[in-house]
C-alpha cells in the first residue's frame, strides 16, 4: 500500500475513535440500571408466585395510587419501590402463613414507564417505553421535528422532589454530535417540549 493509503486510513481511525469517545462525566448518568433496581409505577404488572401454591400465584396491576393486593397479606405499596425490596416484604409477611417459602416476584408489563413529547413534532403524545431512551430517540419516536421547529430551543422538564428542572437540548448541535451530553436519558414522566 502506499504511504499516502495508510495517512487515510489513519486518520480514519483516528476520527472514529473520536466519534465514539465516551465523556466519563455523562456515563454515569446514562447507564441504565439493572432490573434489581428498576422501581416499580402504577400501571405496572407484577407476576407473584409461590412454588408448589396455585392459589398463592397471580399477576397483580399497581393501581394509580401505587398498590397491589395479594392473599394473606392485604393491600401493600408497591409504587415507587424496588423489585428486590417489594419481594423482601412479601417473604417477610408469607412466611408466617407458608413454611419453606420460595417466592417469585417480577414485573411481567412494565407500563408505567411513560414519556411526552408536544410541541412541533409530526406525531406528538405519551409514549409508553420498554427500555431506556434518550431525547433524540424519543424525537425519533414522535416522527422527527416538523419544518417549523425551533431547533436550538427545545426543553426537557422533568419533576424531581417538589419541583420541577428543566434541561435545554439543541437538535442540530446534538444530531452533529457536539454538545452530546445535552441528549440525556429520558426518565418517567419526562416531557419534552418542541417550540
Amino acid at each position: 500500500m502506499k504511504r499516502c493509503a495508510w495517512k487515510k486510513i489513519l486518520a480514519a481511525a483516528v476520527c472514529l475513535t473520536a466519534a465514539f469517545a465516551v465523556d466519563p462525566l455523562c456515563t454515569a448518568a446514562q447507564t441504565p440500571a439493572p432490573l434489581a433496581d428498576y422501581v416499580i409505577g402504577p400501571g405496572d404488572v407484577l407476576m407473584i408466585s409461590v412454588w408448589k401454591d396455585e392459589a398463592l400465584t397471580r399477576q397483580v396491576v399497581v393501581l394509580p395510587d401505587g398498590k397491589v393486593a395479594f392473599p394473606l397479606i392485604g393491600q401493600t405499596t408497591a409504587g415507587g419501590r424496588t423489585v428486590a425490596d417489594l419481594t423482601k416484604e412479601f417473604e417477610q409477611k408469607l412466611s408466617r402463613y407458608v413454611p419453606d417459602l420460595t417466592l417469585n416476584l417480577s414485573v411481567h408489563q412494565v407500563n408505567s414507564l411513560m414519556i411526552y413529547v408536544i410541541g412541533r413534532v409530526n406525531n406528538p403524545g405519551r409514549f409508553v417505553l420498554n427500555s431506556d431512551i434518550n431525547v433524540l430517540q424519543a424525537l425519533a419516536m414522535a416522527g422527527g421535528l416538523n419544518p417549523f421547529a425551533k431547533r436550538g430551543d427545545i426543553k426537557i422538564f422533568r419533576e424531581v422532589g417538589k419541583g420541577t428542572e428543566i434541561f435545554t437540548f439543541d437538535y442540530d448541535r446534538a444530531s452533529a454530535g457536539e454538545q452530546i451530553q445535552q441528549n440525556i436519558r429520558l426518565r418517567r414522566g419526562d416531557v419534552i417540549v418542541v417550540p
